[in-house]
């Protein structure tokens, strides 16, 4: 029996490569199309897929709603639509990136009928580099992070640099401190994470997503860094989610416990 699937913001470019995805898994089936900049459309003209649903412009206008919503949207957006989701007892599963710790504690109490997983990433690979980071973290005196996206990314850092950090940091709280004492040009040396860890957001026209962590200790340095050429890179962790999230327990961030990484 295949798994009922409903996409938020499905004409913009990251919700329809996973309307595509969800068209071509045969265990899953597309059955809901939601984008207010959309609205009456037929799927297939406004996101290039082969179906002929009708897009609709909020959870509300559904009428029967999917076992699985999948959301690429924005911030205020997505707490809407989880918001709904909860309320339903449909599960989430969400790429949007920002929610702040409140958000995920108002998550957490709403989603008592289905689960919600949010991943800063889907890209496996992305996954694995997090993890050789937080393995490496311990190893090493300096590091530092630089994120690359598309020149239409609203959020710096990105999701997946700050959950970078933020498990180096909890690998290792043992970091050398920045011997910067002058910026000819404020923010120079990025962003401050966690432990100190620093941050740089590129935001250029003709990349998808893009990160490298770079590890500094006595005589060596080491390099870890995954590239997303293309939208179809995050679509097996996308289609993985939405086969699973109903295996997982309320609200879970990372793709980690699907992998067997948690």
């Amino acid at each position: 029996m295949s798994i009922t699937v409903g996409v938020f913001g499905a004409a913009g470019r990251m919700g329809s490569t996973v309307c595509a995805a969800v068209l071509a898994d045969p265990e899953l089936e597309l059955v809901a199309a939601v984008d207010p900049g959309a609205v009456g459309a037929r799927l297939r003209e406004v996101a290039a897929v082969d179906s002929d649903l009708v897009v609709v412009g909020s959870g509300t206008d559904l009428g029967s709603a999917p076992a699985v919503m999948v959301d690429f949207t924005h911030l205020d957006a997505a707490r809407s639509n989880l918001s709904w989701c909860a309320s339903e007892g449909v599960h989430a599963v969400v790429g949007t990136t920002g929610f702040t710790d409140d958000d995920l504690a108002a998550f957490e109490s709403a989603f008592v009928r289905s689960n919600c997983l949010i991943a800063p990433n889907f890209a496996i690979g992305a996954i694995l580099m997090m993890r050789f980071a937080e393995m490496a973290a311990p190893w090493f005196d300096t590091a530092e992070v630089i994120e690359l996206h598309h020149d239409a990314k609203l959020d710096a850092p990105s999701g997946t640099a700050m959950r970078t950090v933020e498990r180096m940091a909890a690998a290792s709280s043992d970091w050398a401190p920045d011997p910067t004492v002058t910026q000819t040009v404020s923010g120079a040396r990025g962003a401050e994470g966690p432990a100190g860890i620093r941050l740089h957001s590129v935001r250029m026209r003709g990349m998808v997503a893009h990160q490298e962590v770079l590890l500094g200790t006595t005589g060596e340095t080491l390099t870890i860094r995954h590239d997303s050429y293309d939208r179809t890179s995050f679509m097996p962790g996308v289609v993985l989610a939405a086969k699973r999230v109903a295996d997982l327990s309320g609200v879970n961030v990372g793709l980690e416990p699907l992998l067997g990484l948690d």
